[in-house]
């Protein structure tokens, strides 16, 4: 008769290897399955939370200090910068004095302006339920 599986050994599950050896646990080697595929996704889904965190930006050193105008972007800047930011993005990629984003800005006003504009220019999701209201 065959010892136990090392699996059900390295996994805790004495009892479980035992009756498998025997072969009256027929049940639990799908159950132990099940179980190694839960510790694999939660293992994968830890890793992408860590490498994802890991591309989070740092802190602007410059935001609350006026730019060379002598002015801190507030919302209506940022909002400004939202809706002119797919053009900046193609004149940025030609002229290196043009950039998308104030770095002299003062923080989160300034940061909702600019997402708010870019969801102005590029629908913000409201053409999909105008759509499903149609479609009703």
């Amino acid at each position: 008769m065959a010892g136990p599986t090392s699996a059900a050994i390295a996994a805790g599950h004495v009892t479980a290897a035992k009756e498998l050896a025997n072969g009256t646990g027929g049940n639990i080697a799908a159950k132990m399955e099940a179980r190694m595929k839960r510790i694999t996704v939660a293992l994968v889904l830890a890793s992408l939370v860590v490498v994802l965190l890991g591309c989070a930006p740092g802190v602007n050193e410059l935001a609350g200090t006026a730019g060379g105008q002598g002015v801190v972007a507030g919302f209506w800047r940022g909002l400004w910068n939202g809706l002119i930011a797919p053009i900046t993005l193609i004149i940025s990629l030609f002229n290196r004095s043009v950039q998308m984003y104030e770095v002299h800005n003062n923080g989160g006003w300034y940061n909702f302006g600019f997402l708010l504009g870019l969801s102005i220019i590029f629908g913000g999701g409201g053409r999909g339920a105008a759509r499903r209201r149609r479609q009703e």
